[in-house]
């Protein structure tokens, strides 16, 4: 079983109505590309938001994350929008 911590921020947050969550997934080899599909898969809001994943940032433990970042129990994976400034 592999054990993540999620966390939500701005926009995501708002979308989902959830600040963090601790999902448990099958085992196998994921990766941030993977859970954004299951994540996806729950529908409505979470499809909106995970379906266009190029939308997205994340972070893992801390530090930025790309689709093939490859997942382990026990980590924080944390998904944000891309911040603009003017």
């Amino acid at each position: 079983m592999l054990t993540l911590e999620l966390r939500y921020f701005a926009s995501v947050r708002e979308a989902l109505g959830l600040e963090r969550e601790r999902v448990e997934l099958a085992d196998g080899d994921w990766d941030i590309a993977a859970l954004q599909t299951h994540l996806a898969a729950r529908g409505g809001s979470w499809t909106e938001t995970f379906a266009g994943r190029g939308k997205l940032l994340c972070a893992v433990d801390q530090s930025m994350a790309r689709p093939t970042t490859a997942l382990t129990s026990g980590m924080e994976v944390a998904f944000f929008p891309p911040v603009t400034g003017g």
